[in-house]
C-alpha cells in the first residue's frame, strides 16, 4: 500500500543516552542499563499510526564501542521456523533496525529463533566509478548485488524505480556488520500453541567499528547532539478465521505512512546525549 500524507512533524525523536555500565547481552533485558534507560512509545500501526494490536516497545543506549538496542515484544503465541542466516525471516515474525548512512542504509532483522537477517544499500546515484562504493568490497558483480526498488518495485506504475525519489539501490545481500552481537529470550515456549506466551525479547549490539561506511563523515562513536535515523519496527503474521492475512501487520516506534520501511528520512530520529543513563 502506498500513502503519501505523511508529514515531517510525524517524525519521531529519542534522546538516546550514554551507558557508563555495558548491557549483559544475553536477552533478558535485565541489566540496570534498561530498567533506567526510557523506553519508546507503544508501536504503532506502520502506516496510519494507529495502536498496535499486540504491545512492542524499545529502548537504545550507547557508549564508546557501540549502540544498544532492546525489544520488548508482546506475543501469545511465539512462532518462528527459520534458522539459516540470512533466511527471509521478514516472512514470518521478526523485529528489524535499518540504520540511516545517507547514501547508504543497513538492514538488520532477528525472529524469535535469533536467525539473523542483514542487507547493506547503496544507492545508485551515489555508486559511481571512482565514488567512495567503488571498491571491491562494493563491487556489484562480485558481491552479486541486486538493484531493489523498496517494497513496491514490481507493482504497477513503480514496477522499474519503486517510488522513493532516489529510485534505485544497490542491495548487498552478503554483507555482514563485523562485531554484531544480538541475543533472544523466549518468555514461553517458542512453537508451542497450547501454550499462551508473554512474549520475546530481543537484545543488540552495534559496534561503532563496524559503522564506518554508515558514517559518511560523521563522527564514531557520535558526539552530544549528534542525530542519526534509525527504524525499529516488527512485523507480524497474524491469522484470522483460519487463514493467514497474506500481508503482514507492521509496526513501528512512528508511523511511516506506507507498508514500504525502506523510506530513511520517515526513520525515528536518534540524538546522543552524554548524559548517563544510569545518573
Amino acid at each position: 500500500m502506498i500513502v503519501s500524507d505523511w508529514t515531517p512533524d510525524q517524525q519521531m525523536q529519542y534522546i538516546c543516552k550514554r551507558t557508563s555500565q555495558k548491557p549483559a547481552l544475553d536477552g533478558r533485558l535485565a541489566s540496570p542499563v534498561w530498567q533506567r534507560a526510557a523506553r519508546s512509545p507503544r508501536f504503532v500501526d506502520m502506516i496510519s499510526g494507529g495502536p498496535g494490536p499486540f504491545d512492542t516497545q524499545c529502548s537504545v543506549v550507547w557508549d564508546d564501542d557501540a549502540l544498544y538496542v532492546g525489544f520488548w515484544v508482546e506475543e501469545p503465541f511465539v512462532t518462528a521456523t527459520q534458522a539459516t542466516r540470512d533466511a527471509l525471516v521478514f516472512l514470518e515474525n521478526d523485529v528489524e533496525v535499518f540504520i540511516d548512512g545517507g547514501d547508504c542504509y543497513y538492514e538488520f532483522e532477528i525472529n524469535a529463533l535469533g536467525t539473523i537477517y542483514e542487507v547493506f544499500f547503496v544507492w545508485q546515484d551515489a555508486w559511481r566509478k571512482g565514488s567512495y562504493w567503488d571498491t571491491p568490497e562494493f563491487d556489484v558483480h562480485d558481491h552479486a548485488a541486486i538493484l531493489f526498488g523498496g517494497n513496491h518495485d514490481r507493482v504497477g506504475q513503480h514496477f522499474w524505480r519503486g517510488t522513493h525519489p532516489r529510485g534505485l539501490r544497490w542491495a548487498y545481500r552478503d554483507w555482514d556488520m563485523p562485531g554484531l552481537q544480538s541475543a533472544v529470550f523466549v518468555d514461553g515456549q517458542i512453537n508451542n500453541p497450547a501454550v499462551v506466551d508473554k512474549g520475546w525479547r530481543v537484545e543488540l549490539a552495534f559496534p561503532w567499528s563496524g559503522m564506518k561506511h554508515l558514517g559518511q563523515g560523521r563522527s564514531l562513536p557520535p558526539k552530544a547532539g549528534d542525530e542519526w535515523n534509525i527504524f525499529f519496527g516488527r512485523f507480524q503474521r497474524l491469522e484470522l478465521a483460519g487463514q493467514v492475512v497474506s500481508q503482514p501487520a507492521a509496526w513501528s516506534w512512528g508511523a511511516v505512512g506506507s507498508n514500504d520501511n525502506h523510506i530513511p528520512e520517515r526513520f525515528t530520529k536518534i540524538v546522543f546525549s552524554d548524559d548517563d543513563v544510569m545518573e
